[in-house]
């Protein structure tokens, strides 16, 4: 198969072994298979597995692209997928912990059930500037102001391995991260851009999100996006460190562990498989 086919809440990628298609993966491949009227469409691209070694400290590695082009350093939702991948085609066995390696650090799977239950181990959370890639002294970006469009509002950064700012609202709605998200996204204060929260307390153990994430735009759910939310509202004082993370696509669990590691836990569903038509492959090779 050239790809497979995967959401988590609404948030879907295509898996595409490199071993399995000739397709080079390229930035302009990468936009073009993304493209929801010229291509597949996709919120994602998840490259491998770029091994399989049982010598290796990682049972797989795993490049994640935007649809941008870009790649991005971790995602949560991609990297559930990916593990639900490994399960479904490459024996990977249900119920054993194992490894999977980004470039935004290693995360830990655990698949109970491939369709309603996996597990993710996502790092440590940061909340220093120089780990989001923030302008000015080395901090931590807690409730710290930020003027967005003439407007000002306290933000939290946080780094789980990728970067992500996180602004309490007093009602999160999908409008309002439309809004602000892109300036956000491209302010001059991240020096590599940054993924965007909305983020609304609905209780101690419940909190509501609304994203925009770099190099993707509004965006049903997010894994690392629900990681980063919810570690900002325990380090604000805004919820317990166990809670559920409610996005458009469907809900999380999230734990944010006394050291700032957090778990999250979710679903992933199939959807389908297939090769890429002749037309297509015209368009992959004229794209470059």
């Amino acid at each position: 198969m050239d790809y497979y086919r995967y959401h988590g809440l609404g948030n879907d990628y295509l898996v595409i072994d490199p071993r399995e298609t000739a397709t080079p993966i390229t930035p302009a491949a990468v936009r073009l298979i993304c493209d929801r009227h010229f291509g597949l469409g996709s919120d994602g691209i998840l490259l491998g597995p770029l091994f399989l070694d049982p010598d290796q400290p990682h049972r797989a590695s795993v490049r994640i692209f935007n649809p941008d082009g870009g790649e991005a350093e971790k995602s949560g939702n991609g990297t559930r997928i990916f593990a639900r991948y490994l399960v479904d085609a490459h024996d990977q066995s249900v119920g054993q912990r194992f490894v999977i390696g980004t470039a935004g650090g290693p995360v830990s799977a655990l698949v109970s059930d491939p369709r309603h239950r996996i597990e993710m181990g996502m790092g440590t959370v940061s909340f220093h500037s120089t780990a989001v890639g923030m302008a000015g002294p080395d901090r931590e970006v807690v409730s710290e102001s930020l003027a967005v469009k003439g407007r000002p509002f306290a933000i939290t950064a946080a780094s789980i391995g990728n970067p992500h700012c996180v602004v309490p609202v007093p009602r999160a709605t999908a409008a309002l991260a439309q809004e602000l998200g892109p300036a956000i996204e491209s302010h001059p204060a991240f020096r590599q851009r940054t993924n965007v929260q909305l983020l609304e307390v609905i209780g101690r153990a419940s909190i509501r999100i609304e994203i925009w994430e770099r190099g993707a735009g509004y965006t049903l759910a997010s894994g690392s996006s629900a990681s980063a939310a919810a570690a900002a509202a325990v380090r604000l004082g805004l919820a317990d460190r166990q809670l559920k993370v409610h996005m458009p696509g469907g809900s999380l669990q999230v734990a944010v562990a006394p050291d700032w590691s957090v778990t999250l836990v979710g679903p992933v569903e199939a959807v389908g498989s297939g090769y890429w038509a002749p037309d297509f492959l015209d368009r992959l090779a004229a794209a470059g």
